[in-house]
């Protein structure tokens, strides 16, 4: 391959326009893929697909690094390139110490460009780097003579054949003599009858192959061309209308715009609901169109928010990789559910502490070789990633094979710490104790943990994004950390409740269904506690106006009790009356005034109130407390 030539200066004096910052973003796709491909490369066999892949990632960056000026960035592609180039010729064999230079060479090209995005300081001089790349290009095979010729891609042609076994004698000889190269079907020949077009990778040249042919072909029924290497496919015409990218502000901008159509047709349906009978049925099908429309738009607005999990799971495989090697542990990582979808401001904000449960699980859960290969197991263990919906709720869990939690060894560590640790705790209690803040059962300080900082500030990081943290052991069978989080934070279902003279929404997803407390079966334990007997279980009842310190004029008669379940418990919440059914633009309410207990957030229904969202998960707990 010949030398890059230098790529232009950039002016200095020029403001960076749209298509540095669609550069930027084209570069780290590239990057990522390019990460995964080598991840996956399987270096016994390495598929040709897959190495013009990986040489297509470095191609495209290299290029728009050159275009702009960039000229670390293209000095350091230009050699992953040339490395590349020789393994899809397969004038090399990929190895693990070549897949670590080129996956640390990804990452340095990731600094280079972000660097250059930040207007940061350039990092480190990569020297050492492009050495280690330039003496792996220049290297020899093993199986290969020093001073052999390189290795070419040639185009055999064969044909007119006698009959089929002629063609059987001629491809027995590429088995029967490796040296002649390897030889594999076209697709790509053009079709004629009773020709037999073959790509031919050999060092040999083309008189060495004629003289071997010739005991099964004649020189008419046999035609050497060279073939020319593979390049990304050109795009085709309207692959630029496929997509579009487009900044999130704007798209939080238009879903806002949604957000207040939504409150505007609350407005006019209440409108509508004080004018007289006749005035009402000439505008109910108009107000009909009205919502369905609002509610596509709505559907639309927030499904480009969506974005597959595959986008947060493609990080971990290099995470566990490097995890593995450095605490001496085999382990494989399963995906399940990659194609799940969840709101794009929560995929950002779970990032960090998925892969803090996947380090706890590393570090923690998996054995070592030789001690899952004493009690039976796999000398290999493995860690599942797991994304799925769950009503109103996705849920996201981390479960590994391993040891599990030990109830003696987490009682005896937080007694240690002065932590309330009595015999007593259930099971889910013990092993709710590791997310305490500063807890770790790590009996030394390593690189990986022990400094009791991890899982407290998973459980932190979640609750701010209304969610919540279950957690699964058996002992020396694995355990499993389950996150729930809610869909979307912007625009929900809701159904609304009136409480004395408060109005307030429960997330329609979590309601399982309502009934008449009078005809109910509610029993009192002593005190205010009382509960319900519902399906051949006891549900704890909560009084909504207690809770919140509303003010009743009389008794409350009629009362209603809702049934809500959160992770996977339920209990019964008491109002006065269901107004009914709407979408709720969802405003946060921490942003805008302060963290309250029990509440999720605020909304403003149709007659311009505020009303109150319920966050029904920590109103379960309270209830069951």
């Amino acid at each position: 391959m010949p030398p890059l030539p230098p790529p232009p200066p950039p002016d200095a004096g020029a403001e960076p326009g749209p298509y540095h910052a669609l550069f930027f973003d084209e570069a780290g796709e590239n990057l990522q893929r390019l990460e995964q491909l080598l991840l996956a490369l399987d270096l016994d066999a390495p598929d040709d697909e897959a190495l013009h892949a990986v040489f297509r990632c470095v191609h495209s960056v290299k290029g728009g690094a050159a275009a702009f000026g960039l000229g670390d960035v293209a000095e350091l592609a230009h050699r992953m390139e040339t490395l590349l180039d020789r393994l899809r010729r397969h004038e090399l064999r990929p190895d693990a110490a070549l897949v670590d230079s080129l996956l640390h060479a990804t990452d340095a090209l990731q600094a280079q460009l972000l660097a250059h995005q930040s207007g940061s300081a350039p990092p480190p001089d990569g020297a050492a780097l492009l050495a280690r790349l330039q003496a792996l290009g220049a290297a020899v095979p093993a199986d290969v003579p020093a001073d052999a010729p390189p290795q070419r891609r040639l185009r055999l042609t064969l044909g007119p054949l006698p009959d089929a076994g002629v063609l059987a004698d001629v491809l027995a000889l590429f088995t029967d003599i490796p040296e002649l190269g390897r030889i594999e079907a076209d697709p790509g020949g053009a079709a004629a009858a009773g020709l037999h077009h073959y790509l031919l990778h050999t060092h040999s040249s083309d008189a060495e192959l004629r003289d071997v042919l010739s005991f099964h072909l004649s020189a008419a029924q046999l035609r050497l061309e060279p073939a020319a290497v593979p390049h990304a496919p050109a795009p085709l015409p309207s692959a630029e209308a496929a997509t579009l990218r487009v900044p999130l502000d704007k798209v939080d901008r238009l879903l806002n715009v949604v957000g207040e159509l939504v409150i505007t047709r609350s407005m006019l349906a209440q409108r509508c609901a004080a004018l007289p009978a006749d005035a009402q049925r000439a505008l109910a099908a108009e107000l009909a169109e009205l919502e369905r429309h609002t509610r596509q738009l709505q559907e639309a607005v927030m499904s480009v928010r969506m974005i597959p999990m595959s986008a947060v799971f493609n990080r971990f495989p290099r995470l566990l990789r490097e995890l593995g090697r450095q605490l001496g542990k085999q382990i494989e990582l399963v995906t399940v559910g990659a194609a799940t979808e969840l709101d794009k401001g929560l995929v950002e904000r779970i990032t960090d502490p998925l892969t803090h449960l996947l380090r706890n699980s590393a570090d923690h859960g998996i054995e070592p070789p030789a001690e899952r290969s004493a009690q039976g197991k796999a000398p290999t263990g493995t860690i599942t990633l797991t994304a799925s919906h769950q009503g109103g709720s996705i849920v996201i869990e981390v479960r590994d094979d391993g040891r599990g939690l030990s109830r003696e060894r987490l009682l005896r560590k937080a007694r240690e710490r002065g932590l309330a640790a009595p015999d007593t705790l259930r099971d889910d209690e013990v092993w709710a104790l590791i997310l305490a803040p500063g807890f770790s059962t790590a009996e030394q300080v390593t690189e990986v943990s022990g400094r009791g900082v991890g899982l407290d500030v998973v459980q932190r990081n979640i609750s701010e994004l209304g969610g919540s943290v279950e957690i699964e052991s058996q002992p020396g069978r694995g355990m499993a950390l389950r996150v729930r989080l809610p869909l979307t934070l912007a625009i929900m279902d809701g159904m609304t409740v009136r409480v004395a003279d408060e109005i307030y929404v429960l997330p329609l997803a979590a309601v399982v269904e309502s009934l008449c407390a009078d005809a109910a079966a509610v029993h009192g334990l002593g005190g205010a506690a009382r509960v319900l007997r519902h399906r051949d279980a006891l549900l704890p009842v909560l009084d909504l106006a207690r809770v919140f310190d509303v003010p009743r004029v009389a008794a409350a008669q009629g009362s209603i009790l809702v049934v809500v379940e959160a992770q996977g418990l339920c209990a019964a919440l008491q109002v006065d009356e269901l107004l009914g059914q709407q979408p709720v633009v969802v405003k946060n309410l921490e942003a805008n005034y302060t963290r309250v207990d029990n509440l999720a957030g605020a909304t403003l229904l149709g007659d311009g109130r505020v009303a109150l969202i319920l966050d029904v998960a920590a109103l379960v707990r309270h209830a069951r407390a």
